[in-house]
């Protein structure tokens, strides 16, 4: 029985329906599609064959919640294929990319079920329905009119295809960037060239080493490697060939992802001019919060021009300190910039990473981490050592309310892999609903890079990285906590640029020597963080604040030029098109033979294509929020319990401007990120 035995193709038997990681093989996934799809598909041919007239329960409501098999497997197989992937589950991945597009071809080019649909929308004036269910039946129509639905038979024929073609270049894109970045590695044999490295990073450089079967130090373009390698090196052709492998990942070579990216931009210029739009832009911003190409275009200029002046100023700040301790060259490179930009704020502020991460034990960060759900909205953590996890690295809690109430389960996969993608992000597993009258809670997930531990050295987070792990706390926050019916309109399932709102708050609390004094101890003595060293962090909070604004709007401005395009063609010259995107924006020299986009996964495989300015976009929202937070107290439960009840569960059943306006009782003041990050006016 064990052989023919799926985890997918029936209800969990764990506690809460939890995932049975420990039975899950990888011959299970297809499979379970195919049995998926199949049911899907049944499902809604039922609707579609319903004699009864269409209405909100037999149509919109019954949409809602085809497809739980083939949810269950997605869900699981899409996360593992970015936090533990292999060539199997790659080739799956291929495999099922274009049965997954048919099926949601099936549905969304649906003649009779858009009739359906249509008929339950123009009626909807007169249906009394709640705000909920009004906004699921609002945004049910526009999403198959903004899928193809009211194209003739040629127009969808070509739809599909596009949308065929547009899954699986994805997926290769995100599979050249995973197999470029493990191809480098950096391996040192020669103490010499371990000139300015701390004790941690050469730890961690030997642990890289020894897991390769290799004598001395090996770094690698993974964040937690690549990072401190070059802040803390001494020599620069060793971080001349760091960045030069970092910046041409995926250009060029045998992973190179160059006519992926074109044609990546083409067929969404094509399929929103299929849907009647410009540009792709205007068919993604329509249902955000920007709305449109030229307040994006204007959001990222008003904060580009003012911003410049002080980024081109740290700039040469850092300049003339490099050359007055030793740097010979006409001009930092950006392989020179974050080594003397850390040896800079090491003699202004009296601050380095290797002074604060004794301060920052992983375990110790996340049970402050937690600690502070539970000061602000009266959650709980425990850890469930009982229940399975799809690898050994990852931690699984059950977490309850203030009232003993079971809210989620939340997954946390801390350490880098070579199975793994880099960055950090916050997923699920399942969401949350109702579903037949019985509440479904969700199954969260955060999965990051951070350093592993390496001999008798502890995982130690850099304070940037404490920062991080606050912020996919606050995606994990607007997944535990959320309420409703439908999964479409609960967690995360909100507008692009409202999403990092949750996210980006919690990053402040990273800065408040209350918090800080919590839980800060240095791992091996166990003393408290010193209160000076706690000020040196809140000094150096906007150290660099203009160079790193600028470095995320050009990141904005790089993506609404792919995306702005009224034809894209094949001949485009990656390198030439971002530089001619980005004239203008630059304060360090651009260096040829690198790019940007070609390893640009938040765009070409990721879900921000015409979105990366939210980032920038929910930041002005959270400098704005917090400001209620300081006014009454960073762990004031009157102000939590707003958040909570006005944004954090309420997902996408009101207009996000409403939500915002619920709790800070008006619109955002645009000029609250500015003045966070004391870029105000320059003085002559």
């Amino acid at each position: 029985m064990e052989d023919t035995y799926n985890p997918f193709l029936t209800e969990s038997p764990l506690p809460f329906g939890a995932p049975e990681f420990d039975k899950i093989r990888k011959e299970h996934y297809l499979p379970a599609f195919k049995a998926g799809i199949k049911e899907a598909k049944a499902e809604i041919d039922a609707i579609t064959d319903n004699p009864a007239p269409a209405d909100f329960g037999n149509t919109i409501e019954a949409l809602e919640f085809c497809g739980r098999t083939l949810d269950r497997v997605s869900d699981i197989f899409f996360n593992l294929l970015e936090a533990d992937t292999d060539d199997t589950m790659q080739a799956i991945a291929e495999e099922v990319s274009p049965m997954l597009t048919e099926y949601s071809m099936y549905v969304s080019l649906n003649e009779r079920l858009f009739e359906r649909v249509k008929a339950v929308y123009e009626q909807r004036d007169r249906l009394c329905l709640e705000k909920d269910r009004m906004r699921l039946l609002e945004n049910t129509y526009k999403a198959f009119t903004r899928s193809g639905a009211a194209l003739g038979p040629d127009e969808k024929a070509v739809y599909s295809k596009y949308m065929e073609e547009l899954s699986l270049l994805s997926l290769q894109f995100g599979k050249n960037v995973l197999e470029a970045t493990n191809a480098f590695f950096l391996h040192l044999d020669d103490e010499q060239d371990l000139d300015g490295l701390p004790g941690y990073v050469r730890d961690m450089g030997r642990s890289a080493a020894e897991e390769k079967g290799l004598e001395g130090y090996v770094y690698t373009l993974e964040y937690p490697s690549y990072s401190p390698f070059m802040k803390f090196c001494s020599n620069r052709d060793l971080r001349r060939r760091m960045y030069m492998a970092q910046s041409t990942r995926a250009f060029g070579g045998e992973h190179d992802n160059s006519s992926i990216v074109r044609r990546i931009a083409e067929l969404r210029r094509l399929t929103a001019g299929l849907l009647g739009y410009g540009t792709y832009a205007d068919y993604a911003l329509e249902d955000r919060m920007a709305k449109s190409r030229t307040n994006v275009d204007r959001f990222l200029s008003g904060l580009l021009t003012p911003t410049l002046p002080y980024a081109e100023k740290e700039i040469s700040e850092i300049t003339a300190f490099a050359r007055e301790n030793g740097f010979e060259g006409q001009e930092l490179q950006p392989w020179d910039f974050s080594y003397w930009a850390e040896r800079y704020q090491e003699t202004k502020f009296s601050l380095n990473e290797e002074m604060l991460k004794p301060y920052f034990r992983l375990e110790d960060c996340i049970g402050a981490v937690l600690r502070l759900a539970e000061r602000l909205y009266g959650l709980h953590f425990l850890e469930r050592d009982d229940l399975p996890v799809y690898h050994k690295d990852v931690k699984v809690f059950d977490v309850t309310d203030s009232d003993g109430r079971h809210l989620a389960l939340f997954y946390a996969d801390f350490f880098p892999r070579a199975s793994k993608r880099g960055g950090a992000w916050m997923t699920e597993f399942r969401g949350q609903c109702i579903r037949n009258g019985i509440e479904e809670r969700p199954f969260i997930s955060i999965v990051t890079n951070f350093t592993k531990p390496a001999g008798e050295t502890p995982s130690l987070l850099t304070h940037s990285e404490l920062t991080t792990f606050l912020h996919e706390f606050g995606h994990a926050l607007h997944g535990i906590m959320a309420e409703g019916r439908y999964p479409s309109l609960t967690g995360t399932n909100v507008a692009r640029d409202f999403v990092e709102l949750p996210s980006q708050i919690m990053e402040n609390w990273a800065y408040e020597p209350e918090y800080l004094d919590s839980f800060a101890r240095d791992y091996r003595n166990g003393s408290q963080i010193p209160a000076e060293l706690i000020d040196r962090i809140i000094a150096a909070k906007n150290y660099l604040a203009g160079y790193q604004q600028v470095r995320q709007l050009q990141f904005g401005i790089l993506d609404m030029a792919w995306h702005s395009m009224e034809s894209v063609p094949e001949s485009i010259d990656v390198q030439a098109f971002e530089q001619d995107a980005l004239d203008g924006t630059a304060v360090l020299p651009r260096v040829p033979g690198t790019a940007i986009s070609t390893s640009f996964g938040h765009i070409f495989s990721g879900g921000y294509a015409a979105g990366y300015y939210s980032y920038k976009w929910a930041e002005v929202l959270e400098a704005d929020a917090f400001s209620r937070f300081k006014n009454n107290g960073i762990f004031n439960k009157e102000t939590a319990a707003s958040f909570r009840e006005n944004i954090l569960s309420k997902g996408d059943t009101e207009d996000p401007a409403v939500l915002y306006r619920n709790f800070m009782g008006r619109d955002p003041e645009p000029d609250a990120l500015m003045k966070k990050l004391g870029l105000g006016p320059m003085l002559s």
